[in-house]
């Protein structure tokens, strides 16, 4: 059976988890603030949707463009093409987010009035932007790709110019979600070294603090009531990953987990058993240790690591889940749980309003004698209904069963 310490201790591993997620998360916004690898994938995503792999035709003429210039500071120096990107590769001065409707524009205008911001195309003569002189000079952008792909939106538009900006724009946001997957796998990488390292660091040893929760009921108990509060509170999880880190490094120094490596007693890593051989000769030979010393840390490391992977609002919403699991398992918790009436005894059974329960008054008896139990008699409210409180007397003639006539309807 699915026992409550069983699904406490798994409350209290899943709760580890979160904050071993957030302290991983927390450093992993750290190192993203440093090296800014969101720019990266980004500019690499938008060279790769413009065909413009070495960013030297329309994707520098997007990046140096009014509308997205204005997105970053300093010039423009676009990445080596030929480096494989990963979550440390740096971005640079370059935008972390360009919006699809910066781009759609940024595109169009491009199209109509070409590069250069120096000319007449920028003076108070120009001439209004519009799909006709986009289709006009769509060969501005230097590129037969992003050309056919403007002139598909163009067309589609019918005269529209916010449907034309709309369909630009998604062709750019389903660029952008490959992106934001491939930034995900690289972030998934990066939190494993990174929650590997805090596992090791901090010695969260998932298989010990599993058996220290299971052995201890008191801090079982104290880190199933954390787990409770945290999950009524949305905010846990929320706010700076400065917060974050505090928040998550404060909790865990609240509770009393085998967590750090201050009480680890160095014993010798090997079992001594002393054996006679055949000529009875007594010797002494040593076992390792291998699964206390070696394969233990390592498999509670590893799974704090791949826990950490998964980020803090995975297990924040499966703490909620498994809270909701324990409620409905151990209700009395909340509400005690009532005796059946079919099994109540006459000590259990309760004087009812509807229903009332009357108990004659039990008299005083001499010492000597013995007391009678009290008498239970049930008021019987649907009396005046079957007449079932007429008295009979001995002029009376009741009815036999047999004399009753045969039911129907209901249930045979």
């Amino acid at each position: 059976m699915f026992g409550s310490r069983i699904l406490e201790v798994a409350i209290g591993i899943i709760f580890v988890f979160l904050l071993v997620s957030m302290i991983c998360s927390a450093i992993r916004e750290g190192i993203e603030s440093w090296v800014k690898s969101r720019a990266a994938f980004l500019e690499h995503g938008i060279r790769e949707l413009l065909h413009d792999r070495h960013a030297v035709g329309i994707a520098r003429s997007l990046y140096t463009h009014p509308l997205v210039y204005g997105l970053y500071a300093s010039e423009y120096e676009p990445r080596t093409s030929t480096r494989r990107l990963n979550a440390l590769s740096r971005g640079g001065n370059l935008p972390s987010y360009v919006p699809s409707r910066i781009f759609a524009l940024a595109l169009l205008d491009i199209a109509a009035r070409g590069t250069d911001t120096r000319g007449a195309a920028s003076g108070p003569h120009a001439p209004e932007l519009s799909l006709a002189l986009a289709r006009e000079n769509v060969l501005n952008l230097e590129n037969g790709a992003v050309q056919r792909v403007v002139l598909g939106a163009i067309d589609l538009a019918r005269g529209d110019m916010e449907l034309a900006i709309a369909n630009i724009a998604a062709w750019y946001d389903s660029a952008m979600d490959r992106v934001s997957g491939a930034y995900k796998r690289a972030t998934q990488k990066l939190l494993l070294g990174i929650g590997l390292t805090v596992a090791v660091v901090l010695n969260v040893n998932i298989i010990a603090i599993a058996h220290h929760l299971f052995r201890d009921d008191v801090e079982r108990a104290t880190l199933v009531a954390h787990a409770d509060a945290v999950a009524r509170d949305s905010s846990f999880i929320t706010g700076s990953s400065q917060a974050q880190l505090t928040r998550a490094r404060a909790t865990l120094d609240s509770l009393r987990l085998p967590i750090g490596w201050d009480d680890v007693r160095l014993t010798p890593p090997w079992d001594t058993r002393v054996v006679r051989d055949a000529s009875g000769a007594v010797r002494t030979m040593r076992e390792p240790r291998l699964w206390a010393y070696v394969f233990e840390p390592l498999v509670g490391w590893t799974l704090a690591a791949l826990a950490a992977m998964l980020g803090a609002p995975f297990w924040f919403d499966l703490l909620n889940k498994v809270m909701v699991v324990r409620s409905t398992v151990k209700p009395h918790e909340k509400s005690p749980e009532e005796s059946s009436e079919d099994r109540q005894t006459e000590r259990d059974r309760v004087v009812q309003v509807d229903r009332a329960v009357v108990v004659a008054p039990r008299a005083e008896a001499p010492a000597s004698r013995p007391v009678a139990p009290a008498a239970v008699v049930e008021r019987d409210l649907d009396a005046d209904v079957d007449a079932c409180d007429v008295a009979a007397d001995a002029g009376t003639k009741l009815t036999d069963d047999e004399e009753l006539p045969a039911a129907q309807g209901g249930v045979a």
